[in-house]
């Protein structure tokens, strides 16, 4: 695959102007492109500025075949490659001095960029992320629902929302954005742009949480999904997530994704029960 078959730039707008059909052909596998790419057209870019985010597309016979970006701080996303176009792009990204600090991708394309990677930079690649993804079928909300209710989060909640979000990052040992919540920059973590919703108790305490992303391409993400440690196993979790999915699907998304631990397999078989069907496999790695 020849490097002058992938198109760089800094131009956001020009960059999804030919590329928003190609991320939306697939929505629920390049959720977190859209999710993403969304995030930083929302903050902005100048064309010329070198440390905006680049943004690549693959290009042949005048159709994207693949994309990928990469941000400010270093994080490369890319959707699908074979491995010789993943090859390609490692060899391209080098030459042209970028420095990816790591890389987040379907399964097969994150092992294989590593490795490209290391190949061509002698950087060191750490798997840090493994995960499945989710897409929901037809929601089935569990039943019988345990006793509250599902309650929509307002700026008063918002202590609490970090509060929980930073147990999260904990439990599931997210240091990046655990940094920026303990450094007061809430909203360049991942959490900062998400709609929430509580399951409280009958007494009104908040009992379990989950939050989604803004629709893009007709996509929701529900994440992240948190319970305290001493109220699991009571049903709380499966509730919020099916209001949240239902609350998703209200408001006009076509698809519904969360990626969850492969290592817990207490969560798969709940989202499983509410109607998730797993549909892929990703992985992050990171670079010395």
């Amino acid at each position: 695959m020849r490097p002058d078959n992938w198109h760089l730039t800094h131009d956001i707008d020009d960059f999804l102007a030919r590329a928003w059909d190609f991320l939306c052909s697939r929505p629920a596998l390049h959720n977190t492109p859209l999710t993403d790419i969304e995030k930083l057209r929302i903050r902005g870019a100048a064309e010329h500025d070198t440390t905006a985010p680049v943004f690549g597309r693959l290009v042949s016979e005048g159709e994207v075949h693949a994309i990928f970006y990469l941000t400010p701080s270093g994080r490369l996303g890319l959707t699908p490659l074979s491995a010789q176009q993943t090859d390609a792009l490692a060899a391209h990204l080098a030459d042209l001095g970028h420095k990816p600090s790591n890389v987040i991708a379907d399964h097969d394309t994150a092992d294989a960029f590593a490795e490209a990677w290391q190949r061509h930079t002698s950087a060191t690649p750490v798997l840090f992320w493994r995960t499945h993804l989710y897409r929901l079928g037809t929601l089935t909300p569990q039943n019988p629902s345990p006793e509250g209710r599902a309650r929509g989060v307002g700026e008063p909640d918002r202590e609490q929302v970090i509060r929980f979000c930073r147990e999260f990052c904990v439990d599931v040992g997210e240091q990046t954005s655990l940094d920026l919540i303990d450094a007061g920059a809430w909203d360049d973590s991942r959490f900062g742009d998400r709609h929430y919703t509580f399951w409280e108790t009958p007494d009104g305490t908040p009992a379990s949480m989950a939050a989604a992303t803004s629709i893009v391409g007709g996509m929701v993400r529900v994440d992240p999904v948190y319970t305290p440690a001493h109220l699991r196993g009571r049903g709380y979790a499966g509730a919020v997530t099916a209001e949240t999915s239902r609350t998703a699907l209200a408001t006009g998304a076509k698809h519904v994704v969360l990626f969850t631990d492969p290592d817990n397999p207490t969560s798969n078989a709940l989202y499983q029960r509410l109607g998730y069907v797993h549909i892929a496999d990703f992985a992050g790695y990171k670079f010395s």
